[in-house]
């Protein structure tokens, strides 16, 4: 205000203008409670102290930029923030210098109290140049808090040789500030992006038992590395991290732009995941010990999804105290009288038994929730691979006089042959850590599951196999059981119980490596190279940056609530305390390559090169509705990338000469990769077909593979008795009462031997707010700007991207109505959808996220 005053004193203000807007989200729109902060900003404005921008010359020849004169927002004290959170819109004029000419980024300082969210900045009739459109996108924090002063730059892309001279300085020292000094603890308004180790997840300052082993930096324990957040060690131990107190779990740090967005978080999600831990798990417990700890019958389950009532008095009024209404509606479906309610899932809402059914068994295996484990069985009896100098002989006990009879007149080795014996095989990855996991509450087996494929492109369940380490020590080897289908009797309820068992090895499988390990913690690195070493001026920064939404900030609370020492994941998943150790184990034999959909279907022999079959891949099963919809998507991702990478670099002489791009890979695999730094099969940069690859898989991964094993958690899981996280007691032998109980109540007997009632309630909470999408998801195809980017020949690129995705959206629901293709909805009448690519908000079981944020 001050500034227009002298301005029209002195005649300033008739010179040439450049006139803009700006538009942005005043930080008291996200926090009623901060009216100090807003009262002080206007005060400031009146004082002069209000928000300045200054443009820099992208044309003259100053190696230094030509730095024009400050400008400041008009209206801040008239513009009247609005009641929910929304973006206003405030003039700033420019003073025209034509020395500046053709502007390329701008400096803005925030003197303010308080930060604010700039969206973008529009000039309009830039002389000679027109309008010029610059995408922010950033928390802007008051200036003192910084110790260099704030700069964007227009959506033009630029390789850096190619970048205008006198702005190589602020691409320079903009990737300085993002990379840190390594040191210190990080508060919430520094934007730095570094490396550390999972040093974070064990509480040995609570109690010892809560100590976990380092992962990350050690042959014993690798693993990806994650953000550093610079929170001094513990007191009892100098090598894990102090952790922040569960009250204080949203202050978590991740850079500020990292966090969720208004809409997700308001402090939504966050939140309800903060209540669920906090506030419902007592309830529950509470109400789990006023009535039987046990589900007597398959109806109680059903009721979860009825209603069912919390007892009246101090209990009930604390949750009602403690969360907001709102939150528990969205969390528990509550109406506010104490009725608690979750909604059907798709697995159980047309049938309520179907999932029982052996054909559905092996169905999800194809197109349920974890469709990335079952491989074509190469030979016969399944080999382990496990080293046998430790573990003794691990090979299957299973025999073909056992199976031979229900191969539809085959023998095993014409099955072999004719590629029609399949297996769900854990037995490897849990044999290791079996006896230590059957000396926590957790009594299970390590399991594998022989499957033949029948002529109408169905599987069937032949035999599963139940296994343990012998007492006398691993070495000696296994113990195992081969149970085979049965329909009725006790012979009926023995093979319903060791399904269970192999769900529940798949369940944990699938929550720990396939979804956590496989996309969550292996993306991690990626977001932090690219900040540290593309600049936003780069197009593979504009290229991977949607894809790279969010995840920090789920990651950061997945290890202050989920992934933790005593956290929800160790409560409800079956190998309890070493869940993390066990990923860290099969981190050793993850490689970047093999994470391509083609390249892991000819992994598991699902499978084979053809070039003359769509997309050069023939599937040995071609009624897998996960491979199929999913050679699709990566087909048009991998289509879109190689546009997108063949409009920039022209020659493999381009991508080697890059020198961000080169220190980006560098980095990638020396820091957030470290301890794979020395494999062979990582591609070298060197040509513009492993650029194209590398981005490809790293698009689909953050994606696609993390929507096709994330969305589908409460349609499939919601339900748990179909997938059952822990085992609580061994398969009843005859003679013992388990036995009897097992063939007077079967179903009694069997929700005795799964998730407790407890652990049901808290894992469907949580699986029920991680499978839904936020009402401003940004999907596959899409971007949260029309102008991400002024190259014409790109943005047309994604047009057709777009199509493409939009072409195979109508061939998935052409294909579930199919009747042929019997694999697509079964027995549960439940189509598969998980890589359909775009969803409403909510619990939809669709829609293909650009990246791995929930």
């Amino acid at each position: 205000m001050l500034h227009s005053i002298i301005g029209a004193i002195t005649g300033e203000n008739n010179k040439n203008k450049i006139r803009g807007t700006v538009v942005l989200m005043k930080k008291n729109v996200l926090d009623f409670t901060d009216l100090r902060s807003s009262f002080l900003d206007r005060v400031h404005e009146l004082l002069g102290w209000g928000v300045s921008l200054q443009l820099v010359s992208a044309v003259h020849t100053d190696p230094n930029g030509k730095v024009g004169k400050p400008a400041y927002l008009k209206g801040w004290i008239t513009t009247i923030t609005p009641l929910k959170a929304g973006e206003s819109a405030f003039k700033v004029t420019f003073d025209h210098d034509e020395e500046i000419g053709q502007p390329g980024a701008f400096i803005i300082r925030n003197n303010h109290r308080s930060e604010f969210y700039l969206r973008t900045l529009t000039l309009e009739d830039v002389p000679g140049h027109g309008r010029i459109h610059f995408v922010c996108n950033s928390w802007v924090y008051p200036a003192d808090k910084y110790d260099t002063d704030r700069v964007f730059f227009t959506n033009q892309t630029y390789l850096p040789s190619e970048t205008p001279a006198p702005l190589r300085r602020y691409r320079e020292r903009e990737l300085v500030n993002l990379r840190g000094n390594g040191t210190g603890e990080l508060k919430e308004w520094d934007r730095v992006y570094d490396y550390a180790y999972y040093n974070d997840l064990g509480n040995p300052d609570r109690d010892r038992k809560y100590a976990r082993p380092v992962l990350g930096g050690s042959a014993d324990y690798p693993y990806p590395r994650r953000g550093r957040t610079g929170r001094p060690p513990s007191e009892t131990d100098p090598n894990t991290e102090g952790r922040l107190p569960l009250l204080m779990s949203l202050n978590i740090y991740v850079p500020r732009d990292e966090r969720f967005g208004h809409i997700k978080m308001s402090d939504f999600l966050a939140y309800a995941l903060k209540a669920l831990v906090q506030f419902l798990l007592p309830e529950f417990e509470a109400l789990c010990d006023s009535t039987p700890n046990e589900f007597d019958s398959f109806q109680d389950v059903f009721h979860l999804y009825e209603g069912f009532k919390v007892p009246a008095g101090p209990l009930l009024d604390k949750i009602k105290d403690n969360v907001p209404l709102e939150i528990l509606k969205e969390l528990v479906r509550t109406d506010g009288e104490g009725l608690f309610k979750f909604p059907t899932p798709q697995v159980i809402k047309e049938d309520k038994s179907a999932w029982r059914t052996d054909k559905e068994f092996a169905r999800e295996m194809l197109a349920g929730l974890n469709p990335v484990v079952i491989r074509r069985l190469k030979e016969f009896p399944p080999e382990s691979k496990l080293d046998p100098k430790f573990y003794g002989n691990q090979n299957s006990s299973i025999t073909k006089e056992r199976i031979e009879n229900h191969l539809d007149g085959l023998t095993i080795n014409q099955a072999l042959e004719k590629k029609r014996l399949f297996i769900l095989d854990h037995h490897d990855t849990l044999m290791p850590y079996l006896r230590r996991i059957n000396t926590t509450s957790t009594k299970t087996y390590a399991s594998r599951t022989v499957l033949f494929l029948k002529d109408d492109g169905t599987l069937k369940p032949l035999a599963i196999e139940l296994s343990q380490p012998l007492p006398n020590g691993d070495k000696f080897g296994a113990v195992s059981k081969v149970y085979t289908p049965a329909e009725y009797g006790v012979e009926g309820s023995i093979w319903q119980l060791a399904k269970a068992y192999a769900a529940v090895n798949d369940s944990g499988h699938h929550q720990l490596l396939s979804h956590w390990l496989n996309t969550h913690a292996v993306i991690e690195p990626f977001v932090i190279a690219t900040n540290r070493q593309l600049s936003v001026l780069h197009p593979i920064n504009k290229l991977l940056h949607p894809h790279f939404r969010d995840t920090m900030n789920i990651n950061a609370l997945a290890r202050q609530i989920l992934i933790n020492a005593g956290g929800v994941v160790e409560s409800t998943v079956y190998p309890s305390k070493y869940a993390m150790e066990m990923s860290s184990v099969v981190y050793k034999n993850w490689v970047f390559t093999e994470q391509a959909l083609p390249a892991d279907l000819i992994n598991r022999g699902m499978a084979e090169k053809d070039p003359d079959a769509p997309h050069g891949l023939r599937l040995v099963l071609d009624d897998y509705p996960y491979a199929v919809d999913g050679l699709e998507i990566w087909s048009a991702i991998e289509t879109w990338v190689e546009d997108y990478c063949s409009f920039y670099y022209k020659t493999d002489e381009m991508v080697q000469k890059d020198s961000e791009l080169q220190s980006w890979w560098k980095e990638l695999r020396e820091e957030g990769h470290g301890d794979k730094k020395d494999e062979p099969w990582w591609p070298k940069m060197n040509t513009v077909k492993e650029l194209i690859d590398t981005c490809t898989i790293i698009i689909w991964v953050a994606s696609a593979l993390h929507a096709a094993l994330n969305f589908g958690q409460y349609p499939y899981a919601g339900f748990l008795p179909n997938r059952p996280t822990i085992s609580r007691r061994f398969m009843p032998e005859e003679g013992t009462p388990e036995y009897e109980e097992l063939k007077s109540n079967p179903d009694k007997a069997f929700l005795k031997t799964i998730t407790a009632q407890l652990q049901t309630l808290l894992g469907i909470s949580l699986i029920e707010i991680l499978s839904g999408h936020s009402s401003d998801e940004v999907y596959l195809g899409q971007r949260d700007t029309p102008e991400w980017t002024l190259d014409a020949a790109t943005l047309k690129a994604f047009e057709k991207f777009g199509r493409n995705l939009a072409d195979i959206e109508e061939r998935i629901i052409e294909r579930n109505g199919d009747e042929r293709f019997k694999n697509r909805v079964g027995p549960v009448n439940m189509p598969y959808t998980l890589l359909y690519p775009t969803s409403e908000g909510g619990l939809t079981g669709k829609g293909i996220p650009n990246s791995v944020s929930i």
